[in-house]
């Protein structure tokens, strides 16, 4: 009841906060935005609008670079460099908001299928925030002094957009950054708010497929065959002794079987069974034991069923590979600072870390690296944040067909908290 105190309070203080560039034109962008989203990859439209506003405020800009990215320069006297980056592209989700600017668009997905999309995930929030912010600090460009790299990239719903932007040459051909700066909205604070965590915010994100072989056979004479379905659920039992007896506890992990497909009809024994997987982890060294202990596990309990040599199964990890994103803790508490003199210090608040996967991560990663932060910023109106709290209604999260931030006081906050950060930083001694 103290924290929920705690926020009430503080949300009331927000909407006295005045910012100049945070007018129609920033709201409309956002809802534009919201209504016409792009899939990984497919980022056309949105790169181009970007392009264009960022051209407008006087930056150099490179459009198509890593295939739909932006990167934008500009160059304000002699100071660090500091890397904003906001992502584009939305889900394939079906929206159900009900919104006058709800999303009606429809594009093929990568299987060739014609599916909705919907920005899920906030990458609209992330887009006008950061074209607010450019606006913003440029207004006040006689407050700071540096380099000024806002960056849109692409694909972050596959995990890899960051990656093709660092392996065509973001940190060669463009100013290399002092620092790396993002954020995210969510749903488990009122807009209005900040949240972050020091050192390792979210985690290391790996999509595995397991294929089990077998060989097949009538259903009536099970001892003819060798059957997948029934090394499958050996496999899953044994998976789930990964973490709770092969992980330290003290180190986070997850895996999770999500599919299991094997099999089409009822007295047939099969001769392959497929299974999906997602593993979590923060550090390296966690992720490399759960991918060797799979290894070992899906050969073991095959070798136990007199599987043949040329029909053990296979582990295939996919290139949809999220690096864990660790935020530097030096780093964080300087910006932090900033943020908390801009938006008010009962309005920022210290979270645990999470399971959830944010390639932005990679940026810092870059040897020798780089301080980077992301924060996230609140956006339920606090109206439906409070009757959350006392159980009267559920809100949506992130990936949600019905995720919709507030966005005047979501935009507002996001802007306030970046510019300030950013000013923060330029100015700080180095």
């Amino acid at each position: 009841m103290k924290t929920l105190k705690k926020i009430i309070i503080a949300i009331f203080i927000v909407p006295i906060i005045s910012l100049t560039v945070l007018g129609d034109e920033i709201l409309d962008l956002y809802k534009h935005l919201h209504a016409n989203p792009e899939l990984s990859w497919q980022e056309y439209k949105t790169s181009d609008l970007l392009a264009e506003k960022m051209e407008e405020l006087g930056f150099s800009v490179t459009k198509g670079f890593a295939k739909t990215g932006v990167v934008s320069i500009y160059k304000n006297g002699k100071g660090p460099v500091l890397m904003i980056r906001a992502d584009m592209d939305g889900l394939p989700v079906q929206e159900k908001t009900g919104l006058k600017y709800a999303s009606k668009v429809r594009s093929l997905y990568t299987d060739k299928s014609e599916v909705y999309v919907m920005h899920a995930c906030g990458h609209d929030v992330h887009m006008a925030v950061a074209i607010g912010t450019a606006k913003e600090l440029l207004r006040n460009k006689n407050k700071w002094a540096g380099t000024l790299m806002v960056i849109f990239q692409p694909a972050e719903e596959r995990g890899q957009g960051s990656a093709r932007m660092l392996e065509e040459g973001l940190f060669e051909k463009f100013p290399r950054p002092d620092y790396n700066l993002a954020l995210h909205v969510g749903s488990t604070l009122p807009a209005g708010t900040v949240a972050y965590h020091k050192g390792y915010a979210m985690a290391n994100v790996d999509m595995a497929d397991i294929t089990i072989f077998g060989v097949g056979g009538h259903g009536a004479y099970p001892h003819t065959a060798k059957d997948p379905i029934v090394l499958a659920s050996k496999i899953v039992l044994a998976l789930q002794t990964i973490v709770s007896r092969e992980i330290d506890p003290l180190n986070p992990a997850v895996v999770t079987v999500g599919s299991i497909h094997g099999g089409f009809k009822h007295n047939i024994i099969s001769d392959e069974v497929k299974l999906q997987l997602t593993l979590r982890s923060y550090t390296d060294e966690v992720r490399e034991k759960i991918i060797s202990k799979i290894e070992r596990i899906i050969r073991g309990e095959a070798i136990s069923m007199g599987i043949s040599e040329d029909k053990m199964p296979t582990l295939k990890l996919r290139d949809e590979y999220t690096p864990a994103l660790y935020n530097t803790p030096e780093f964080v508490d300087i910006v932090i600072k900033h943020i908390k003199d801009s938006i008010g210090e009962n309005n920022v608040f210290e979270v645990p870390p999470v399971m959830g996967g944010e390639d932005f991560g990679r940026f810092g990663r870059v040897e020798p690296k780089i301080p980077t932060f992301l924060f996230w910023i609140g956006g339920p109106s606090l109206l439906d944040w409070e009757k959350s709290e006392k159980g009267e209604i559920s809100i949506p999260g992130n990936h949600s067909p019905l995720f919709a931030p507030d966005p005047e006081p979501t935009l507002k906050t996001g802007v306030s908290a970046m510019t300030a950060a950013a000013i923060g930083v330029f100015n700080e001694p180095r």
